[in-house]
């Protein structure tokens, strides 16, 4: 069945261009469009919300403040970490991106944000927590997602890159 506006349940192909403070950090230019499945969470909700109802070709630009995007800049989601913790061998260097295991299991991505030849204090905040963002969004295709991409709850691309 042929599709031609965004609602939930529907994989959606968009051209999108981000912009924080007036510097582009990434744009669909390179890789193609970003394809993901609307009602999954796969995007940012403050900008599913304003897609739903645009149409093939519609274009749109859309200011998505930081609670309906990466969140607060959390003043105390920073950690201080033994040096010791960390590889003898491993350099390591301001913005650098860890993956850390909590106590639970789970997987979050920190960034150093100093460190001494003692201490490495680790930053949990998403790069982009406080940033208004500020998107250039265009609908260039509406499909129906595949029985496996509805268990899923996410677009299998075939050898996309994922973000």
């Amino acid at each position: 069945m042929a599709h031609d506006t965004v609602k939930d349940g529907l994989v959606v192909s968009m051209e999108y261009k981000l912009t924080v403070d007036g510097e582009v950090l990434d744009s669909s230019d390179e890789a193609g469009p970003l394809q993901f499945l609307t009602g999954y969470g796969n995007i940012i909700p403050g900008l599913e919300n304003e897609m739903m109802g645009m149409k093939i070709g519609d274009s749109k630009n859309v200011t998505v403040q930081p609670e309906d995007g990466y969140g607060e800049f959390d003043e105390e989601a920073f950690t201080d970490v033994p040096r010791t913790e960390f590889p003898a061998d491993m350099k390591l260097e301001e913005g650098l991106e860890l993956h850390v295991t909590d106590e639970d299991g789970n997987h979050q991505a920190a960034y150093v944000a100093e460190f001494d030849d003692k201490t490495v204090k680790l930053d949990f905040n998403h790069p982009l927590a406080g940033a208004v963002l500020e998107f250039s969004v265009k609908v260039v295709a509406l499909r129906d997602p595949t029985e496996e991409e509805l268990d899923h709850g996410h677009v299998h691309e075939d050898g996309g890159h994922h973000h």
